[in-house]
């Protein structure tokens, strides 16, 4: 069974009608709700001028919480932070990990730049010692990865839920959470291409780990609005810190150190622009209000991968038929919501396809196609021609 959502997504999609959107892994369409949320956004900020502030933290940061709670089923939605990108998470998470000493990072050799770029250059200073699993062959890298961490003698633990340059899973996060060795090792999952793109309950994990996302893709809400899942109990007072994480903790009033919430908050930084709470709220109410589930999403988008490699063999596109598929399209093979085709001309073939006015994206020799919710089964066939005519 395949959504029709179309009517749904007007204002971008009728912006370019002659436009095939095939990155929606990379920048999701907004619904219309998310386009009348952002103008709400200035319209608020027009009337209430200084006293937005209490909207947004009264009424807004709540709603966009329970939001993020429903979908991934934790239990308290206090624990969730904001801020306008990963990399400001990246950076604060970095900084409660243990002074005095060069911290121990395990990772995946397939992380997205925010994270590995970090790294990379704390490491050129000898400022953190790196190991990094290799993310291929996919199918043993959950044992893999959990075998590397009950070895012990890490600080954080980071890996993705889905890989940003294959689509391959990092298998089920309650056995990686639960195979960190060392009680305040800090555990990270970034859900960037896992969070409204696949089913994630997150209960399991949710005392121990930390989970971040953002609204720029699947959650279709735009750039700006990102957050962070923070356990109990677990880099409670972070170096990189800003005003605004001491909310949770003004009634507390003075004292003799730098003060900070308990709960989420603690991983605030300071003033953002709240236009994303308003468009990510939107997507949750229009959600729920059209009854659309994360699980119809997923199993709308997996039937649309089936569909595009069955018509691309029908159309006989020779390059893409003869590249290797990083990620199979396979009953049991857990993926995310695009497909990667590993080829030698993969910036070549991108370039025609923009020519074209067919949207992808290029990766070193890995070129994606992604699906969301705004396309219909029926397009694929138009789109497949599309990419024949303009590539064969």
């Amino acid at each position: 069974m395949t959504l029709d959502l179309r009517g749904h997504f007007s204002e971008f999609r009728g912006a370019q009608p002659g436009r095939i959107h095939l990155a929606a892994h990379s920048h999701h369409f907004w619904p219309d709700a998310a386009c009348a949320a952002h103008r709400k956004a200035l319209s608020d900020a027009a009337r209430l001028a200084d006293n937005k502030w209490e909207t947004v933290f009264g009424d807004l940061i709540p709603r966009v919480q329970r939001g993020i709670a429903a979908r991934l089923a934790l239990p308290d939605a206090t624990t969730i932070a904001f801020a306008p990108n990963t990399h400001d998470f990246v950076r604060r998470l970095l900084s409660a990990l243990p002074a005095g000493m060069r911290p121990r990072i395990l990772t995946s050799d397939s992380e997205f730049h925010s994270f590995t770029r970090q790294i990379a250059r704390l490491e050129e200073d000898g400022l953190v010692a790196v190991e990094r699993i290799p993310a291929e062959p996919f199918a043993s890298f959950p044992e893999r990865f959990a075998s590397a961490t009950r070895r012990g003698g890490h600080d954080l633990v980071f890996v993705s839920q889905i890989f940003f340059n294959s689509a391959a899973s990092a298998g089920p996060l309650d056995a990686i959470a639960g195979a960190v060795q060392g009680a305040q090792a800090l555990v990270v999952f970034d859900g960037y291409h896992g969070f409204m793109a696949l089913p994630t309950a997150f209960a399991g994990s949710a005392g121990r780990a930390f989970y971040m996302a953002g609204g720029y893709k699947y959650a279709m809400a735009g750039e700006g609005v990102c957050f962070m899942h923070c356990p109990q109990g677990f880099a409670m007072r972070p170096r990189d810190t800003g005003w605004f994480a001491a909310f949770g903790a003004l009634r507390g009033g003075g004292g003799t150190k730098v003060a900070y919430g308990s709960d989420g908050t603690r991983f605030m930084g300071a003033t953002f622009d709240p236009s994303g709470l308003y468009r990510l709220a939107a997507v949750f109410d229009w959600m729920d209000e059209i009854g659309l589930t994360v699980d119809a999403i997923h199993d709308h988008v997996l039937a649309l991968q089936t569909l595009f490699i069955d018509e691309l063999a029908r159309a006989k596109i020779k390059p893409l038929c003869d590249a290797r598929l990083v990620t199979p399209v396979a009953a049991d093979v857990p993926r995310g919501h695009f497909l990667t085709f590993e080829l030698a001309a993969a910036q070549a073939i991108h370039d025609r396809l923009a020519r074209a006015d067919i949207v992808t994206d290029v990766r070193g020799e890995r070129l994606r196609f992604g699906f969301g919710c705004y396309h219909a089964a029926e397009e694929i066939e138009a789109a497949v021609g599309a990419i024949a005519r303009a590539i064969g």
